[in-house]
């Protein structure tokens, strides 16, 4: 007698129905003031919280401070000669498959899009943001339009350089109030030391803790940490991006 064991698996990139789509916003290709080299987004920022998403089954839109094409900074990319992130085998995944590098070959521009399209919106970290993102009126525009539909509103290590000036609708500061995260002064410290250069203009901690009325946490460096405040998301460093795609998905799923 036969036994026949039948199983289904009810992800989207499978073939499930999508549960809607996140969208996802990276800097554009850009170069540090600070060192000269070609910076952009972390692979990693990009994709574990990718892979996350796809797997509670949603779908992924990838839009860009400018549109066009997208460059990952040498660092987070595990085929680079320094080795620094041979060890993510997600990222080396992706690369692997056309419709990824596709993906990063043509992205729109993030006034391109219309928020209402979307149930999530989730900001990528890396270099390029320090740069990209920091006094860039139409991502506060575009973040804060998703902050106050009461969608979940995700950023990831220096992509939450935004926060430290976005402001809500009434004029006041959209963290004011909150408790959020950000790349640590520490982990400055430690990747200054480690090229024997300043690379940042600036450091996020630095400048959130003189913000009054706001409250900024960060865990042990370079560990997964992630808080989400409200529908406010966010996560302190690339090792941190899937923890906080673990949050929007939770958040979306209330």
């Amino acid at each position: 007698m036969s036994q026949v064991k039948e199983v289904q698996h009810y992800v989207h990139f499978h073939g499930a129905p999508s549960k809607g789509k996140i969208l996802l916003v990276a800097s554009s290709p850009s170069v540090s003031q600070q060192t000269g080299w070609p910076i952009g987004f972390w692979a990693a920022e990009l994709t574990h919280p990718l892979q996350v998403f796809r797997e509670a089954g949603y779908e992924v839109e990838l839009v860009s401070t400018e549109g066009g094409k997208l460059e990952m900074d040498g660092y987070s990319n595990p085929t680079d000669a320094s080795g620094y992130s041979a060890h993510d085998v997600i990222s080396l995944g992706y690369m692997q498959q056309q419709w990824f590098n596709d993906m990063l070959t043509n992205t729109k521009k993030l006034t391109d899009v219309n928020p209402a399209d979307y149930v999530a919106v989730f900001l990528v970290g890396g270099q390029g943001p320090m740069y990209t993102f920091r006094g860039n009126k139409e991502l506060e525009k575009l973040f804060v339009t998703f902050y106050e539909s009461g969608k979940p509103s995700a950023a990831v290590c220096h992509s939450t350089t935004l926060l430290l000036e976005a402001k809500k609708s009434n004029g006041e500061l959209l963290v004011a109030g909150k408790t959020w995260t950000g790349f640590a002064d520490a982990e400055e410290e430690f990747a200054d030391q480690a090229v024997g250069m300043k690379i940042q203009p600036y450091r996020i901690e630095e400048e959130a803790r003189k913000i009054a009325g706001t409250t900024f946490k960060v865990a042990a460096p370079f560990s997964s940490y992630a808080i989400k405040d409200g529908n406010l998301i966010t996560g302190q460093q690339q090792n941190s991006g899937a923890a906080a795609a673990a949050l929007v998905v939770e958040a979306l799923h209330a």
